[in-house]
């Protein structure tokens, strides 16, 4: 009786589910199985200050089918066709395989079969809408190309930390992270089915609600000039065996990062790659070393009781602060020194002496021109996880009897190498310290959503008197001190070299930090420069012998490039001639650029060759092109073109090149047509 009760009951309430409620648990159903799930806008794009694409998204697509859709007679046959194509464009199984997988998806009633798990490209996209049943599109063939968004550089790993990234939890690094909420758009909604499995199926081709694509972010980066940074770099760190170094190059007047590059060593692969900004994040603070020494020099100018001539007594290059001894890198010592050549070799008895002697009663008043100067707090970069600067103060309970000359020489503080260049980058503006910057500009399409305009920190970090000297002195460095070895009588250079010993678990040891900072041309000073080398291996490990070549280097490639910086013209301003002739100083160079220029000024030029370097012959008031040679696995001849052309077909050959005057090619010390060792170097004179 029981059971009977039970089973009536039972069915009763079937018939109520089914009959009464039955509408009500329909529309439950059908609110779990379908959904509004977001639609993910499209990546705004990250471009170089000249448009070049550093980053943007690329649409992919996961190809499936509702085999239910196509209800036409020819379907049958048109999937023959179909699995045919499919096989040969994926080549993960047989047509008959993929013929079998979709005829049983049709039969047992299925409406979403994802045929390949391979995402494929846009083009391909366009390839496979024109295939049998998919040319019906979604609604009459039941093709579904599910968009998938994937972040792609043109340049590839170049600067590529600066770039950064930003994944699946909001985790990431550099411009992608900092500039998210620009980057990143608005999502929309669409109307989504949940099938069989778990997985999401769309029901409309339109979305319900668009999405709103992110917005473009134009950089200040010079893909060029990245680029010379980085391939310099790596070199100099493969040479010593080093283990990671850091490059940044700026625009003096504008304070607009030009280039950021961090390469360190990679354990597994011993190789190298960008894995940290050491340029401005937290793990690139240190100890400067004698880069400060620019900061020490300033406070002791402004307190107008040093001359340059003075002398000071540096001894046999030790001297004892209480219970420590200060020393110099010259063993046996400088003796005798003028202040500025206390500079210029940057001995470290000598400014640690004179800042104790003028500032040891009064250490604050140092502390004073440091926040004068902006290095005790954080640049606001527009990078986020800028590093934190770290300054003693007097009354702090660490501050030593031996704090202070250990401070005006680089030690017992921390900076990144961002605000150490910043510094020498307001020297080099007269005194005005801006802002640097990497971001200039948020748009999307033509319309600009934000615009950032150079910054200005402090009018001036220092009297115009103060400055000048400053700039004399770092002039001096290069010219006759510890830098000596990267002069050019191409243009000028002014800076300072920097070797800090490296505090390992308390205690100093004999790896070290060098670095070079400083501007050229250091008469009308357009770019700014740092380059860090940690812990080279090797006998002379010293700023001046590690990390100053690379900044030259670095600095004659710009100058190749920047025809703004050389100016060459001849002593009266008129347009060489040739030949006394009407035409303009042409002798060597690519050919379409030269046919080009002669066109656009309606100069008879002619060329019947193939080649694409030339030189040129004049003939009949017209210009005629020869052939130039250069693909050949041989010297080439680079005499009468640019210094940019020039070191463009040299270094690709493999050779070194160094070079001094201005102008262009006029001769070369290794013959064209002789055979060359890689690495191996030509000198070029330029006249």
């Amino acid at each position: 009786m029981a059971v009977t009760l039970i089973a009536i009951s039972i069915f009763y309430r079937i018939g109520v589910i089914q009959v009464v409620e039955g509408d009500k648990w329909a529309q439950l159903s059908e609110e779990i199985n379908l959904q509004y799930r977001p639609v993910k806008a499209t990546r705004g794009n990250i471009y170089g200050a000249d448009g070049s694409l550093l980053a943007t998204s690329l649409p992919f697509y996961r190809v499936a089918l509702d085999p239910s859709i196509d209800k036409s007679p020819d379907w049958k046959s048109s999937v023959d066709s179909l699995s045919r194509n499919l096989a040969a464009f994926y080549k993960d199984r047989s047509a008959n395989a993929y013929k079998r997988m979709i005829l049983d998806a049709r039969n047992d009633g299925k409406k979403y079969l994802i045929l390949n798990r391979r995402q494929i490209n846009y083009q391909e996209k366009l390839t496979m809408s024109k295939w049998p049943i998919f040319k019906k599109g979604r609604m009459g063939g039941g093709v579904i190309f599910e968009k998938i968004d994937k972040r792609y550089r043109p340049f590839k790993n170049l600067a590529g930390r600066t770039v950064g990234f930003l994944n699946e939890d909001q985790y990431g690094a550099g411009l992608e992270y900092s500039f998210n909420e620009y980057l990143q758009g608005r999502n929309g909604e669409a109307l989504f089915q949940k099938i069989v499995g778990g997985s999401w199926k769309p029901l409309h081709d339109a979305d319900d609600i668009k999405p709103t694509d992110g917005f473009d972010i134009v950089t200040t980066l010079d893909v060029n000039i990245q680029d010379v940074a980085e391939s310099v770099l790596l070199k100099q760190l493969i040479n010593k065996d080093a283990a990671f170094g850091s490059v940044i190059v700026m625009e003096v007047a504008t304070g607009h990062i030009k280039a950021i590059a961090n390469l360190e060593k990679n354990k597994q692969s011993h190789g190298y790659g960008e894995y940290y900004n050491y340029a401005v994040g937290e793990q690139g603070l240190t100890e400067p070393g004698s880069t400060f020494k620019l900061l020490s020099m300033m406070a002791l100018l402004e307190e107008g009781k040093i001359n340059l001539n003075d002398s000071v007594d540096t001894g046999n290059g030790s001297y004892k602060f209480y219970d420590r001894y200060m020393r110099d890198a010259k063993r046996g010592g400088y003796g005798m020194l003028s202040i500025r050549e206390v500079f210029e070799k940057s001995s470290n008895v000598g400014i640690s002496k004179l800042v104790d002697e003028h500032f040891g009663h009064q250490p604050q008043r140092f502390i004073d021109y440091i926040e004068k100067a902006k290095l005790d707090k954080p640049l606001g970069f527009q990078l986020k996880g800028e590093g934190i600067p770290y300054f003693k103060h007097p009354d702090d309970k660490n501050w030593y009897g031996t704090t202070l000359p250990w401070m005006s020489i680089g030690y017992e503080i921390k900076i990144t190498p961002l605000q150490t260049l910043t510094l020498y980058n307001a020297v080099a503006n007269g005194g005005r310290m801006v802002k640097p910057m990497i971001v200039q500009q948020i748009s999307r399409g033509n319309s600009i959503e934000e615009e950032f305009e150079t910054e200005t920190l402090t009018r001036s970090i220092a009297s115009n008197k103060t400055i000048n000297t400053l700039q004399d002195l770092l002039k001096g460095v290069v010219e006759k001190g510890t830098a000596s070895n990267i002069s050019t009588d191409t243009y000028s250079i002014a800076g300072k070299t920097g070797t800090a010993q490296k505090l390992i678990n308390g205690r100093y040891t004999q790896k070290y930090y060098t670095s070079f900072v400083g501007y050229f041309p250091a008469e009308k000073p357009k770019y700014s420069a740092i380059v860090v080398i940690d812990s080279p291996k090797g006998f002379n490990a010293y700023g001046g012998d590690i990390s100053a070549p690379v900044f030259k280097e670095i600095a004659d490639k710009i100058y190749a490039q920047d025809m703004n910086i050389q100016q060459i013209e001849t002593k009266d301003g008129n347009i060489v001639r040739a030949n006394n002739e009407e035409f303009p100083y042409i002798k060597a160079g690519k050919a379409a650029e030269l046919q080009m220029i002669c066109n656009s000024m309606g100069i008879s030029n002619h060329y019947a060759g193939s080649e694409t370097w030339v030189k040129s012959s004049i003939s009949n008031k017209s210009i005629q092109w020869v052939g130039n040679t250069v693909e050949k696995p041989l010297v080439p001849d680079v005499t009468g073109m640019t210094l940019r052309d020039a070191l463009y077909v040299l270094e690709n050959k493999g050779l070194r090149v160094e070079f001094s005057g201005s102008g262009r090619v006029s001769t070369q010390s290794l013959s064209k047509g002789t055979p060359f060792k890689n690495d191996q170097i030509i000198k070029l004179s330029l006249s």
